[in-house]
């Protein structure tokens, strides 16, 4: 049965303190390889060294040292190296997975660092946020950091601050049960693209990083920075669509998804979140604002670059479109239109009024939508920002009356 389509119950709650494991992908790593394996046995921790294809001999400087290895004959990638430390993780009973860079950029003993947040969020990546302030990061990296984080938000909605981190804890279900087609270095954005999506959560961890003047780097940056656009543009393009997301993790952080299935859910996740009532009542006027006119194929690509210009919620900017889909709202612009070209409403629906007047359908489509748009749109947020009042005043009681049953 394929990942695809095979039921996916809750995940099972940590009973037991959760097992983990270092793992170690590396290629062609020969000066620093076995430094940064002593230092991450010094933790106490397995450590897992997954060799993809060196031809060098790094894998050879581990002799002697009480590690686990995988050899990749040839290179397949760090995302296939990632993957097949994951499958050899579950096989053992492991449920988590902490990787890091062979090239001496990460300190292995900041992976105890990661402890304490597996045991709090045992259903969340973890990403080590580095700080570029020190370590002479190059420019390139810092901007890579910027670019990725912000599509990353477009294509999932959560804001993450270093998406291009290598150190990081994963949950081995991330890894061996959602279906990935990156292998290379685009895989570390597509993991989280998908576990987002699948339900799971993704926090961050403070790490120091160095970047040594010999780092040996094999990050190509025509090839790999493409790979990693490709993988950006079909996300986003997928994360459009009004299609839902398969949760394949039941979670805490899943069931919290904002969705207008359940308004009075979605608008309390918010202003959970420090969203005001004003900032979900002006996300919604624009979502229903743009969704109005007719621009096909436009609305959610305008919807989330207007959003991102102003700093307003894209979720639920995004979301709140759906009211406008077809075909009541379009059949409203038609008659509106309609009645301000002729003076009378649209009666008669057949082939002459369709078909052979299907130009003036589409004037009065637009017509009507120049007037309906601001007039449904103020409407919405009006009805969106007197709910999150309504309901963040319940909330303030409730949060009283705890106080008061607390004292």
């Amino acid at each position: 049965m394929s990942k695809e389509t095979e039921t996916n119950p809750s995940p099972a709650p940590f009973s037991q303190p959760p097992r983990v494991l270092i793992a170690i992908p590396v290629l062609n790593n020969h000066e620093t390889l076995r430094g940064i394996a002593e230092r991450a046995l010094a933790t106490g921790l397995p450590v897992l060294v997954v060799n993809d294809g060196s031809t060098d001999g790094s894998a050879d400087t581990l002799e002697g040292l009480p590690i686990q290895r995988i050899d990749f004959r040839e290179n397949q990638g760090k995302g296939a190296a990632i993957l097949a430390a994951g499958a050899w993780a579950k096989e053992r009973g492991f449920t988590h997975v902490i990787t890091l860079d062979a090239d001496g950029q990460h300190d292995p003993a900041e992976a105890l660092k990661f402890l304490p947040r597996i045991q709090e969020k045992p259903w969340a990546i973890l990403i080590g946020c580095r700080d570029m302030r020190t370590g002479r990061a190059p420019g390139s990296s810092r901007f890579g950091r910027h670019f990725s984080n912000f599509w990353l938000h477009v294509a999932t909605g959560v804001r993450v601050p270093d998406s291009q981190s290598g150190f990081r804890a994963y949950p081995v279900e991330s890894l061996t049960r959602i279906p990935y087609q990156s292998k290379r270095y685009d895989f570390e954005i597509e993991v989280l693209v998908r576990s987002i999506w699948a339900g799971l959560g993704v926090d961050s961890v403070e790490i120091s990083v160095a970047y040594p003047a010999e780092r040996v780097s094999h990050f190509d940056k025509v090839r790999d920075n493409a790979r990693i656009s490709r993988m950006y543009t079909r996300s986003v393009l997928r994360a459009l669509t009004p299609w839902p997301h398969k949760i394949l993790f039941h979670t805490p952080v899943s069931a919290d998804s904002i969705s207008l299935r359940h308004p009075i859910r979605a608008i309390r996740i918010l202003l959970l979140e420090r969203t005001t009532p004003r900032e979900i009542a002006f996300a919604c006027t624009l979502g229903v604002f743009i969704a109005t006119l007719p621009i096909f194929g436009f609305h959610s690509p305008l919807i989330i670059f207007f959003a991102t210009l102003l700093r307003l919620n894209r979720v639920i900017a995004f979301n709140v479109q759906h009211l406008c889909m077809p075909p009541v709202v379009p059949v409203l612009c038609i008659q509106a239109g309609h009645f301000m070209r002729t003076g009378r409403f649209l009666t008669q629906l057949n082939t002459q009024t369709l078909w052979h007047e299907a130009l003036y359908r589409l004037w009065e489509w637009v017509l009507g939508s120049l007037v309906l748009a601001p007039v449904l749109a103020i409407l919405v947020g009006l009805m969106a920002y007197l709910l999150a009042r309504f309901y963040q005043h319940l909330l303030a009681r409730a949060r009283q009356g705890a106080g008061k049953g607390s004292a």
